[in-house]
């Protein structure tokens, strides 16, 4: 496994100046960002893929162990507050449950049949989609995860920074992250734990502005639960709508902090008429200002046409 091999280059980079170690080890992000970049095509039909399967209502489930399953803990944790993901359509996987996210577990990225029962646990079947990060590509946990969910029919994802591995030969869309040797040999936190990290952000990020998660590059679905976020409701409301700080707040108030039903009764509709036209709409905001806009024009037109009496 290339990720694993020395690397010649640092071969003494014990003895380096520290000034040239931080080169070299910011030298490795600027590879990182390449190898996810020749990944872009395939990032974006992993996303579209797990589009379709969420739309049914299905869950997104995030797999790994160590630094892989921190990093991928992380993303899904993420998309909570950022895009008001339900925390009932989200599974976050690690080996060695919550205590490796601060800690190495002994033995748990080796435990296959717990792979197996946490997916069979939760049931993950045809509609989630799974992510599973391996840097090697063959981490037992993370294989036996994605190997089960795919006997049920989920959508599998699979990140890893060796080529021909097995999490990338059986995954439904194999993601290959070339990152080759580090400055460190096998110390995959570095640029194959940056690759990752990107990638994970580039994938989630298109996938929910795709869910119509995302309008005019605002966060339209944040949750606004600090005072940091209240304020950022309020102003991009006032960005969307050119509407006064009283006037947010007071809309904010009556769709109980949703900013994409607030931005649809500053634009003239009732809680409901916003309600009903954002669900039938998928969700998306900019289809259903396109929505009520039609229906306003209409309603003009057939009081304009409408007989004297």
């Amino acid at each position: 496994m290339n990720t694993e091999q020395p690397n010649r280059r640092y071969f003494d980079i014990d003895v380096w100046d520290p000034l040239d170690i931080a080169e070299a080890m910011i030298e490795g992000q600027f590879t990182a960002v390449a190898a996810v970049r020749a990944t872009r095509l395939a990032l974006v039909e992993a996303a579209l893929a797990a589009e379709a399967k969420l739309r049914k209502g299905g869950r997104l489930v995030y797999v790994g162990a160590g630094t892989s399953g921190r990093l991928a803990v992380q993303d899904g944790a993420e998309l909570i507050p950022t895009f008001s993901w339900p925390q009932d359509r989200l599974l976050l996987l690690i080996a060695g449950g919550k205590d490796a996210l601060s800690r190495s577990i002994e033995g748990a990225e080796d435990n296959v049949d717990e792979g197996i029962r946490l997916v069979q646990h939760h049931d993950v079947g045809s509609n989630d989609v799974l992510i599973a990060v391996a840097a090697s590509g063959t981490t037992p946990f993370t294989l036996s995860c994605l190997r089960e969910a795919r006997k049920r029919c989920a959508l599998t994802i699979g990140i890893a920074n060796n080529g021909s591995t097995p999490i990338l030969a059986e995954a439904d869309y194999p993601i290959w992250l070339d990152t080759g040797a580090e400055p460190i040999a096998g110390s995959t936190r570095m640029k194959a734990g940056t690759a990752q990290r990107i990638a994970l952000n580039v994938f989630s990020s298109v996938l929910m502005i795709l869910l119509g998660r995302v309008y005019n590059g605002l966060m339209v679905d944040l949750q606004a639960v600090s005072q940091k976020l209240i304020r950022r409701s309020e102003s991009i409301l006032k960005r969307l709508t050119d509407c006064n700080s009283k006037q947010a707040r007071d809309a904010l108030q009556q769709a109980d902090g949703n900013v994409k039903l607030a931005v649809l009764l500053l634009n003239g509709c009732d809680l409901k008429t916003a309600r009903g036209t954002l669900d039938s709409m998928g969700g998306q905001l900019r289809a259903a200002l396109s929505a009520i806009g039609k229906c306003r024009i209409a309603a003009d037109l057939a009081q304009v046409e409408a007989p004297e009496m």
